[in-house]
């Protein structure tokens, strides 16, 4: 066979993690205030295209007649366009710094397509098309996304998932999946390419980190929309105050008017509102998590019901062996002896707990088998295992399998062992029977152990009023035993592909959202069908198609974060909103005093905050105005603190936290800057 090989291919970057306010994220944030002054793009923030229009009306005034306190409120104004430009851009920035990371990894690579004959033919990676079948040894980059038919390797996806592990791909099964960009580090597989040119999972992952196509979240337009609606209510009633002023003999001069509106209308919300949304998707990054929109982090802010995996999420995966319980007139360290001796050569978790309970319990090491033993590996037709040595013949597996061959061998398998065999089982637990020849010996108990505070982070779901069903394959009784020891709320026991779909439609019947995750192509009708679906980045590309979200690090587990975040993302897009009315209020009470007092001395009471001056009142307003989205953003990138609550607890400590915040902290912030003022000898 001839064979054209690639040059070896280069080590590809790393995914680095980005700080929330890395200088050069700062840097380009702060160039990207300047240029997103364009009225194409503010015009997109109904707010702030109103403040943008705003400043150039009284800039022009301030030239036409040359003042100084139009000149410090347009510059004010101006300031607040550009602290609402540079709330989004460093949003924005994360997610680019590590779309310029993953953009490094799409160089022109060589990629060994197999020909029909068997050859090979080095071909550019950008010119593979799905069916396309490659080559791939140690040190080459998969050029494409693919399924692996033939091989295993050692796969370093350290620039996909950030972690540096190497991970093992093989053909066959739910891990023969392959992502383009990554790189083999041992042996040889043969990959068959199933993305086009331009559509591969690494050409998605840098639209939707960096967020160039991130569509707004129904959420997110609402309220986009009702900002709108309350901006355009203030515009005609600031309008009116020109007449109405003349009509009175108090002229509203065009700053003051201008001024008042930037100061009505809900603006700290409305800078800062696309930032909270760009956020809430870089946090899911942060955490390995690729939403596909921000549509599906909203929806997981507002999940009712959690589909959860029992092996590897609520459980450890393993079944580790945890008790001896011996046949009458057997001792358990007899039974431990040939359990131990029966599982040497068991590569298995299973069989290695074995081992090792057998050492702790009885100190059984260091085992000598002499010459004359033969090892009898596990089989799907006798469900046993086993070895024979020294005379002795050894069988453990499954109780049903044991019985048999003990009653084949002439034995009987005792009423009492059957009886444990059934309470284990009722446990939850797998019981396996251990006999030496036709003698039954007992039984060793496996448990599939519960993880660690599980219990605890289902409580806390329950409290925000999520329901958690576990999904597995085990019998119901096994099911039960577990779902109690876990706290979860139902089980789903003895799981298929259809049944998991009738699950979901049924509790979506009932008005409520649904999620859940995982990774083989069965599971596929099911992700597409949940209202968030997550899939593991080591599953099937069937899987991933189908979610709406990819676990880079493949951790059934991490759906309770995601539902955590998409919450958190809510509570924040909440708590700014009630902070922003909540501050307008205290802006009324600086600026209308102020326009009106000299014509109406009746609005002297309304001057609480006793400021200097109109001039310094209206001054202090707007300067304030801008000042606090800045001192936002840090809150807006980060999220509100997540506690779980319920919605009611929610709603009343935002209102208790954000809105009497948002009502007491502008009397304090412009009363300071007012006495600043003052003392600058502003009048």
């Amino acid at each position: 066979m001839t064979t054209t090989t690639a040059a070896p291919s280069q080590a590809k970057p790393k995914r680095r993690r980005v700080a929330a306010f890395d200088k050069q994220i700062v840097k380009d944030a702060l160039r990207a205030s300047v240029t997103k002054l364009d009225p194409r793009v503010q015009a997109k923030n109904p707010v702030m295209f109103v403040v943008l229009v705003g400043t150039v009306v009284t800039a022009i005034d301030t030239v036409a007649n040359r003042s100084g306190f139009g000149l410090a409120i347009t510059i004010w104004l101006l300031l607040t366009v550009l602290f609402a430009n540079f709330a989004e851009a460093m949003a924005e920035g994360r997610g680019k710094a590590q779309a310029d990371t993953l953009r490094q990894m799409r160089t022109e690579t060589g990629a060994r397509k197999l020909r029909a004959d068997g050859t090979e033919e080095l071909v550019s990676a950008a010119s593979l098309q799905v069916g396309d079948v490659v080559v791939c040894e140690a040190g080459d980059a998969v050029p494409s996304d693919g399924e692996i038919i033939e091989g295993v390797a050692s796969i370093d996806e350290s620039a996909i998932t950030g972690e540096s592990a190497p991970v093992i791909r093989e053909s066959g099964g739910d891990r023969s999946a392959v992502t383009g960009g990554t790189m083999v580090l041992s042996d040889r597989i043969v990959v068959r390419i199933t993305a086009e040119p331009g559509k591969t999972f690494l050409d998605r992952m840098v639209k939707l980190v960096e967020g160039t196509n991130r569509q707004k979240t129904p959420n997110e337009i609402a309220l986009a929309i009702l900002l709108a609606a309350l901006t355009i209510v203030f515009i005609p009633v600031v309008v009116a105050l020109e007449p109405f002023g003349s009509f009175q003999g108090a002229k509203v001069p065009i700053v003051v008017a201008v001024a008042l509106l930037v100061c009505l209308i809900p603006t700290t919300i409305g800078a800062l509102l696309s930032a909270i949304g760009i956020a809430g998707m870089d946090r899911l990054v942060q955490r390995n998590v690729l939403a596909m929109s921000g549509r599906a982090v909203e929806a997981a802010g507002d999940v009712q019901t959690l589909l959860i995996d029992k092996t590897g999420t609520i459980t450890l995966g393993d079944r580790m062996a945890s008790a001896f319980y011996p046949a009458t007139g057997v001792e358990e360290s007899e039974l431990a002896d040939a359990g131990q001796l029966a599982s040497l050569a068991d590569e298995t978790p299973e069989g290695r707990s074995i081992v090792v309970l057998a050492k702790q319990r009885f100190n059984l090491r260091e085992r000598t088998m002499g010459p004359d033993y033969q090892f009898v590996p596990f089989s799907a037709a006798t469900r046993m295992s086993g070895v024979d040595v020294g005379g002795r013949v050894i069988r453990k597996g499954a109780a049903a399998a044991v019985k048999a061959w003990v009653e084949s061998q002439g034995g009987t398998f005792p009423q009492e062992l059957q009886d444990r065999v059934d309470a284990v089982s009722r446990a939850g637990s797998t019981p396996l029977a251990v006999s030496e020849g036709p003698r039954v010996l007992g039984v060793i108990e496996l448990r599939d152990v519960v993880k660690d505070g599980i219990a605890e982070r289902f409580a806390t779901l329950r409290l925000m009023g999520i329901r958690t069903v576990m999904i597995t394959g085990d019998n119901p009784l096994t099911a039960a035993a577990i779902a109690g020891d876990a706290g979860v709320d139902d089980f789903l026991a003895e799981a298929t592909p259809e049944t998991k779909m009738e699950l979901i439609r049924a509790e979506q019947a009932k008005g409520k959202l649904v999620a859940m995750t995982g990774d083989g192509t069965n599971d596929a009708p099911a992700l597409a069908q949940a209202d968030v679906g997550v899939a593991m980045n080591t599953g099937t590309n069937a899987a991933k198609e189908a979610g709406n979200m990819v676990d880079l690090d493949s951790n059934p587990a991490k759906l309770i974060d995601i539902v955590e975040i998409g919450k958190q993302l809510l509570i924040t897009r909440g708590a700014l909103t009630t902070f922003s009315i909540a501050n307008d209020v205290a802006k009324y009470f600086a600026i209308i005093p102020a326009i009106f007092q000299a014509s109406f001395p009746g609005l002297a009471a309304l001057n609480i905050m006793r400021l200097s001056s109109p001039n310094t009142a209206i001054l202090s307003a707007v300067i304030f105005n801008a000042l606090i989205i800045i001192a936002l953003v840090p809150l807006a990138l980060r999220g509100v603190k997540f506690r779980a609550a319920s919605a009611t607890a929610v709603l009343r400590r935002n209102v208790l936290v954000y809105g009497l915040g948002g009502l007491a902290l502008p009397f304090v912030g412009i009363k300071a800057i007012d006495l600043l003022l003052a003392l600058m000898g502003v009048h």
